[in-house]
């Protein structure tokens, strides 16, 4: 496939400055593209590259200033990250629709399956399953009893969705992920051990979400563990029973959400973030890696680090100062080695 200059920038609404005419075959990074290369530049500090890069075409920002001349052809954007994805999501996607039933995939007799549907080899849908128009459910993929996987979703090998669950439109759901595992409930009993409390209710993944490989979203005790629409999880990430992340919430890998608690919406949630139960995180919060939270945050769109997590800027002081310690220690046995004398003389 050929793509010039200005098939791209008409797709993704973006100026050419150069050669309009200039084909690109595939994408690259930046530091390494060939002429044939289409590539972006949306970090500053990768600046410096687009003096050199070899890339046929790059995508950049639209009040970039270049210093030096450049041997590319230029398309501006006012977020040339998304416009990169545009491009690459038309014209690179390795994703392929397919369609039809494996010979030994098992599909109950009263599921319902929509058209243009495929259901990988040795997967199984079990009764009153519903498998809705366009669905890909790659090999090993279960789907419970009265589950439902919407439009154009993609289930890939391994996925389990247990029975009731519940999955939207325009879903991805990478390998080994299981939804609607049992939340953990335990109520402890007179000889000191613990009886299983049935996990009755189910999981609701709404639309345009994307969940990671070897992610676990327990069923709720009762009700519903929600993912609202657009949220985004990372690999190995912990959605424990009756909790609801909110719309467009990220949340990267290793981290883990208690029981019943309600993270808001547009949140980002670094990597190996632990939240604890029956707390609510308001609306744009952000958290950064390793953080312990509490408790609940009720101020939008604020900054958190730490555990346990505290505001950002005073992280940031508490950090200076405990890089001071050592010196502060110092000093302060210096003082004390003073003070000694100063008593000796008297």
């Amino acid at each position: 496939m050929q793509i010039t200059a200005a098939q791209i920038a008409q797709l993704i609404n973006g100026v050419v400055e150069g050669n309009p005419s200039t084909v690109i075959t595939q994408a690259g990074k930046i530091e390494s593209a060939g002429p044939d290369d289409v590539s972006f530049l949306a970090n500053p500090k990768y600046l410096n590259h687009i003096y050199d890069t070899q890339a046929g075409i790059v995508i950049v920002g639209k009040d970039v200033v270049f210093e030096k001349p450049l041997n590319t052809t230029v398309i501006r954007h006012p977020m040339p990250y998304y416009g990169f994805c545009i491009v690459l999501d038309t014209y690179f996607n390795p994703h392929q629709d397919r369609q039809g039933i494996h010979p030994t995939a098992i599909v109950a007799a009263s599921a319902q399956i929509g058209e243009n549907v495929f259901i990988g080899p040795y997967a199984v849908v079990e009764d009153n399953a519903v498998i809705s128009e366009g669905a890909q459910l790659y090999a090993h993929v279960f789907v419970g009893a009265n589950a439902k996987v919407g439009k154009k979703c993609i289930l890939y090998p391994g996925v389990h969705l247990y029975a009731e669950c519940i999955v939207g439109n325009n879903c991805i759901v990478h390998a080994g992920t299981a939804i609607g595992s049992d939340g953990f409930g335990f109520a402890p009993t007179p000889d000191g051990t613990y009886a299983k409390i049935p996990q009755i209710g189910n999981v609701i993944v709404e639309d345009n979400v994307e969940i990671g490989a070897n992610c676990c979203l327990d069923r709720a005790t009762m009700g519903s563990t929600i993912i609202r629409k657009g949220v985004k999880l990372d690999n190995l990430v912990q959605i424990a029973h009756n909790a609801e992340i909110g719309e467009n919430t990220v949340i990267a890998g290793l981290s883990g959400v208690a029981g019943s608690t309600k993270v808001g919406k547009g949140c980002v949630i670094g990597a190996q973030v632990g939240i604890v139960g029956h707390i609510t995180i308001a609306d744009g919060t952000q958290i950064g890696g390793q953080s312990g939270i509490p408790k609940s945050i009720k101020e939008p769109n604020q900054q958190f680090i730490g555990s346990p997590a505290m505001p950002l800027k005073e992280a940031f002081k508490s950090q200076v100062l405990q890089r001071n310690l050592p010196a502060l220690e110092e000093r302060v046995r210096e003082l004390e080695r003073i003070i000694k004398e100063l008593k000796s003389n008297k």
